[in-house]
């Protein structure tokens, strides 16, 4: 059964992937509509969200960032095919701008390793497939649940030479490697984690538990950081590759303030681009314990 519903995924990742950008971007926004209009739970958690993170905003401004917010998650959804099945110099002629590629040269000039984040903010595998373009890159990631899919997800995520490495033991010293090596080690920041590697931190001021990996890593190899996304263009045009310098102080050996100086560049990035966050994304669910959990105010963390 688990092989049948491989190849049916597989196949409608084929399919969707003979799209054009303008195309699955429109498909995306008529699925991201729905969502919006239908009593889903991606519309109740992101209506949460917005609520907690962004309460200057009112009603009819949540609403309107709401909406957005689910369009440019469906279009999500509809550019992963394109970015997983065109040729890669295809995918790459969809980077029309770059802001702040200068940071990464710098960061680098002295030998030193590179931790990039790369939080869910606009196309974050076209941010990937770019970066592993131009770097010795190695990326983390989590097996997915469908095990005849990560053969198919580390080998498209990888085909311009990007090491996949998976986020447990082995994965985390190879990490290390590649980074004491000097390359460049892309991480998604804004993921609750699992196991010990975590403290509790303000992410829109409230406490929910955070990674502890990017100030450890930093601590162990000498690496830099910085923070990234591809922000999507209007109108199919493509998109803006935008690198930024993180807060001060995410390399601390005070495991709060590290993931404080976290959260807080990644807030930033949101800030900028909030319509194109993925605000569905539970993010909030682990706080301290003895806290109401945002999701189901019945249930104590």
């Amino acid at each position: 059964m688990s092989k049948l519903k491989y190849f049916f995924v597989a196949g409608l990742l084929r399919i969707a992937g003979k799209l054009s950008l303008a195309n699955a971007q429109r498909i995306g926004k008529f699925i991201g509509l729905l969502m919006w209009r239908l009593p889903l739970k991606a519309r109740e958690v992101t209506d949460i969200n917005l609520t907690i993170c962004l309460p200057e905003l009112s009603p009819t401004e949540r609403a309107d960032l709401a909406k957005e917010s689910l369009i440019s998650t469906g279009m999500t959804m509809l550019e992963v095919p394109l970015m997983w099945e065109w040729p890669v110099e295809k995918c790459l002629g969809l980077v029309r701008e770059t802001v702040g590629l200068e940071l990464i040269d710098e960061a680098m000039a002295d030998g030193s390793g590179l931790i990039l984040l790369a939080p869910h903010l606009g196309s974050w595998e076209l941010a990937g497939l770019f970066f592993s373009s131009r770097y010795k890159m190695a990326a983390l990631y989590s097996p997915p649940n469908m095990p005849e899919f990560e053969d198919y997800m580390t080998r498209v995520r990888g085909r311009l030479g990007s090491e996949l490495v998976r986020g447990d033991r082995r994965g985390l010293v190879r990490l290390g490697s590649i980074l004491r090596e000097g390359g460049v080690a892309g991480i998604l920041p804004d993921q609750s984690p699992r196991g010990k590697g975590n403290a509790f931190a303000p992410f829109f001021g409230m406490e929910v538990k955070t990674m502890t990996l990017v100030s450890k890593l930093m601590q162990r190899t000498g690496a830099k950081v910085l923070i990234t996304y591809a922000e999507r263009l209007e109108n199919a045009q493509g998109f803006r590759i935008v690198v930024r310098k993180t807060e001060p102080g995410l390399d601390s050996k005070d495991s709060v303030a590290a993931t404080t100086a976290l959260n807080q560049s990644i807030e930033q990035c949101i800030r900028d681009i909030p319509g194109q966050y993925q605000w569905e994304y539970k993010r909030l669910r682990h706080r301290p314990p003895g806290e109401i959990n945002p999701y189901n105010p019945d249930r104590v963390c």
